[in-house]
């Protein structure tokens, strides 16, 4: 695979689709009326405490297949399926296999029409996923074909051809239902500023406005207020754009707009919408890389409401290909990645936004770049595939992340 394409996102772009607030309530704190009440403790009892517990990495079943560049999305039903990516060799697989988190095991779920790495996945609000453009093989032409999963039969069947074949886009769930797809490349260094919207009621793809500027390698992101944030390397400089600006999508109008600019150059990024609203973006790398300096470990948040970028501290590593998750209580994780020199991390930490800073956390089990990491329903991170230490070797192997208490 060329060095242009190894800079890329992992496979899938991982898009921000709201921030969800967690509440648990404890519905037996208190007996029902006219239930005797349980006597008070003596004076001298002693009170009862459970010693806090650190956070853990624990390995769980192994994939049926290695992945690299693919994608992983949490169902409706709390299963996530992982589809595609780099099986080995440059080449994309149309493997795709569920996870169930009641067992800990996968199990291979119908395959893609047609193999793909570099593409995009979105949960629909009807429970099916939507895969969209990347392409077969390293240095071959993007894909504009599309398809659809249905879980409640494990089939794929194709959902029309984009207007603009791409890879390195990004696609967003809007809040009317429909699919933002926005940018890429439509070759290895070629950047596009169209943009189009996909309506699962109709099945049809549309035009819609075109970005300010060109993006590639980007991300996206759905803010609270129904907008859509692009942030990364953009321009119409093929292999050498500026990487700092910054726009918004109206899906009122269908028009783009630009709004502050990043405070530094990265792409190979991540973007996290936090619970008050604001982005955090966190990591990369400058394009063209020449060396282990180029590597990004910087985080900047964006601020909605005025517009503008401001610097988040940094990381205890510099990293790209690494992945990010909001938890449960609104702390950010990001793990693995590449660090300077190209060195792949095992190495994991968190972002605070209460006290603004970043504190390491465990370290997963392997080093891994290019993976997953998927926020499940009981508040664990799983973290799939991806690519070791050695090049040209992919992992088929799995870990949980376990929040401390």
């Amino acid at each position: 695979m060329s060095n242009f394409a190894k800079i890329a996102v992992a496979g899938v772009f991982v898009l921000a689709v709201g921030a969800v607030a967690f509440v648990l309530v404890d519905r037996n704190s208190r007996p029902p009326i006219g239930a005797a009440e349980s006597p008070a403790p003596s004076a001298s009892a002693e009170p009862t405490t459970s010693a806090p517990k650190a956070a853990t990495f624990s390995v769980t079943g192994s994939m049926t297949g290695p992945h690299e560049y693919h994608t992983a999305t949490l169902l409706l039903d709390g299963k996530v399926l992982v589809a595609g990516g780099d099986g080995g060799g440059e080449f994309a697989t149309p493997l795709s296999e569920l996870y169930d988190p009641n067992t800990g095991t996968w199990s291979t779920t119908g395959s893609l029409i047609t193999a793909r790495q570099f593409h995009t996945a979105t949960l629909l609000a009807d429970g099916r996923v939507l895969i969209a453009g990347g392409f077969t093989r390293g240095n071959g032409d993007p894909l504009a074909s599309a398809e659809l999963y249905d879980p409640s039969n494990g089939s794929w069947t194709a959902a029309g051809n984009m207007l603009t074949a791409r890879w390195g886009h990004t696609a967003t769930l809007l809040p009317d239902g429909r699919v933002l797809v926005a940018g890429g490349c439509s070759a290895l260094s070629d950047f596009l500023s169209s943009a189009e919207v996909y309506d699962p009621q109709t099945g049809t793809w549309t035009a819609t406005g075109s970005m300010v500027t060109s993006h590639c390698l980007h991300t996206a992101t759905l803010l609270l207020n129904g907008k859509v944030l692009i942030a990364g390397p953009g321009g119409s400089e093929a292999l050498f754009p500026p990487h700092v600006s910054a726009e918004l999508y109206d899906p009122t109008s269908g028009t783009w707009s630009a709004t502050g600019n990043m405070v530094a150059e990265r792409q190979s990024h991540s973007a996290t919408l936090l619970a008050d609203g604001r982005v955090l973006v966190v990591g990369g790398i400058w394009v063209p890389p020449s060396d282990g300096n180029d590597v990004v470990g910087s985080a900047e948040l964006y601020d909605p409401f005025t517009g503008s970028w401001r610097t988040a501290g940094s990381m205890s590593t510099l990293r790209w290909h690494a992945a990010a998750s909001l938890l449960a209580d609104g702390r950010v994780l990001v793990t693995g990645g590449n660090a300077a020199s190209g060195a792949t991390q095992a190495s994991a930490e968190i972002y605070d936004p209460v006290t603004r800073t970043w504190t390491l956390t465990a370290s997963m089990s392997t080093t891994r770049h290019s993976h997953t990491a998927t926020l499940l329903d009981d508040g664990t991170v799983l973290v799939t595939g991806g690519e070791p230490a050695a090049p040209l070797t992919f992992l088929d192997s799995a870990e949980l992340y376990i929040p401390g208490t």
